[in-house]
């Protein structure tokens, strides 16, 4: 059987001790297991701080955006090699695992195009001179460094390469090492793409440290110099920033947790909108990408009241041409989830949305029809589709996220309650609109995106360009407030923000211009 290594101080390894075990999603059997038991990861967080971080403190933004660069490159060349162990251990369709590896892939591209504009320096001057008194010498600068510390990544079990690896490029063009932690369940996908690197000798030594299961008590070594970056859920984000030393030490945390992502549709749109074809189309896609398993994927929908029984006519219209099965067939688009807990927990909170109200118009989740599969097999379930007529009076749907390709659809009278349904959610990743009315937009707009990290606007002019609105690109910002985490990833020059220290330089105003190569007029 397969084994989960971790890659620290420079070496492959792996521990002595109680392993996990890891399972293929379309079969359930064993494919690999995973142990740290008796790494020594406070000589991995040590190895970082002095190797990686001199290495890399050594580097220019241009040479950082170089590795980043090689990086890339070396996952691109492996792509066929990625795509097959991501269909083993997450059990994703082609499609779905080139949605995953090309996304990391891209995002290592698009930070290494950024390390190239920053060019030969390594740090960053961030506005001013600032006048400090009314002596025209005496002025002030704000400069952004590098942390000296190490920046722990701990991704989520559903995108094992992207979600590594936009974290990743961040960190290490801001000259911050990482030590990166996976989900166990489907580490063995993101421990090949790690040993891909290292098989390529695009790592230098320190820079990028890969464990592969459990952190031990790892935690316990942070202190005020370092980063940690979780993707996951609310719960285990809350529990984990709530650490004593996490606390004690103001240790840097960013969480991009689970959210009710809602997609609403304006009352000025009808069938033969070309907007309201889009939205049809966002809502097929976002919620059986990936099996439903996004952070971004559409939980609620909301739509005028009046619009509502024709939305649900046309979207089992689109769902019955749906295939649920084995996703290396082309003809199946809807796989596995990735565990057989996840199955328990999504079909567990189906059942709780009937419970309290809300009628399944498609679907039937417990025993879809499946396509070359056989029932006993894997962790499928099949699309469903809720509705709930009164939203205002049902407090679940707007609390309890179903992580699989489950949505609810709901409707509203006016542009208010749109607003205040879809602030329900509590803070969400993403929410998308679609309406040609451009004073319906501003106003809802306006409304809900305090309660957002990314607003998306679908229109007749962007129909048959726009991305769907679960795409996470890194030139926009990636986190919400509230129960999304509180936090911010991406966003181009933003992302690096978390792992350097602004600092305000006071002094003789010509002699910190030539120390920043600043020329003025």
């Amino acid at each position: 059987m397969k084994q989960v290594q971790s890659f620290l101080c420079g070496e492959w390894q792996y521990g002595q001790g109680k392993e996990q075990t890891l399972y293929n999603p379309i079969t359930g059997e064993n494919v690999a297991t995973a142990c740290t038991d008796g790494l020594d990861l406070a000589a991995a967080k040590a190895h970082a701080q002095t190797a990686g971080a001199k290495t890399l403190g050594e580097m220019t933004f241009a040479e950082r955006g170089q590795l980043l660069k090689s990086m890339s490159l070396a996952l691109h060349e492996a792509r066929d090699r990625l795509i097959d162990v991501s269909t083993e251990n997450v059990g994703t369709s082609r499609g779905d695992a080139k949605f995953d590896i090309d996304g990391g892939i891209g995002t290592l591209a698009y930070y290494a195009k950024l390390g190239k504009d920053l060019g030969e320096q390594r740090f960053i001057v961030d506005g001013g001179p600032d006048p400090l008194t009314r002596a025209t010498r005496f002025m002030g600068y704000h400069v952004k460094t590098p942390k000296r510390g190490v920046a722990l990544h701990i991704n989520a079990f559903n995108f094992p390469v992207w979600g590594m690896m936009e974290k990743a490029a961040c960190a290490l063009l801001a000259g911050v090492p990482v030590i990166t932690k996976p989900a166990t369940s489907t580490s063995l996908l993101a421990c090949e793409a790690v040993k891909v690197l290292t098989e390529q000798n695009v790592l230098p030594d320190g820079v990028l440290q890969f464990v592969g299961g459990s952190l031990q008590n790892f935690f316990e070594l942070l202190d005020g110099q370092d980063t940690v970056a979780f993707t996951g859920s609310a719960a285990t984000g809350s529990y984990l920033r709530r650490h004593d030393n996490v606390v004690n030490h103001n240790v840097g945390f960013n969480v991009e947790a689970d959210s009710l992502n809602a997609a609403v549709l304006g009352p000025d749109l009808g069938a033969d909108d070309e907007a309201y074809q889009l939205f049809l189309r966002n809502l097929q896609t976002e919620i059986t990408q990936k099996a439903g398993q996004k952070c971004t994927a559409i939980r609620r929908i909301f739509v005028p009241a009046g619009m509502i029984d024709q939305v649900q006519e046309d979207l089992i219209e689109r769902f019955n041409d749906v295939k649920v099965g084995n996703p290396m067939l082309r003809e199946v688009s809807v796989g596995p989830l990735a565990t057989q807990q996840q199955k328990e927990d999504a079909l567990k909170g189906i059942g709780q949305l009937v419970e309290d109200g809300a009628t399944m118009f498609f679907g039937t989740p417990e025993k879809p029809d499946l396509v070359d599969i056989d029932h006993d097999n894997g962790y499928f379930i099949g699309p469903a589709l809720l509705r709930v007529d009164q939203p205002q009076e049902h407090p679940s749907v707007h609390d309890l996220e179903v992580f699989g390709p489950v949505s609810t659809l709901m409707p509203y009278d006016d542009e208010n309650e749109a607003v205040a349904l879809v602030a329900k959610g509590q803070g969400s990743l993403v929410a998308s609109l679609y309406s040609n009315d451009k004073k319906w937009v501003e106003n809802v707009l306006m409304g809900i995106a305090p309660f957002h990290g990314r607003v998306y606007w679908g229109n007749a002019k962007v129909a048959d360009q726009a991305t769907t609105p679960g795409m996470v690109l890194p030139v926009s910002i990636h986190g919400g407030p509230g129960r999304a985490g509180g936090g911010e990833e991406l966003g181009g020059l933003r992302g690096l923000d978390f792992y350097l220290q602004r600092t305000a330089i006071q002094g003789d105003r010509g002699a910190l211009n030539r120390m920043f190569g600043i020329k003025e007029a």
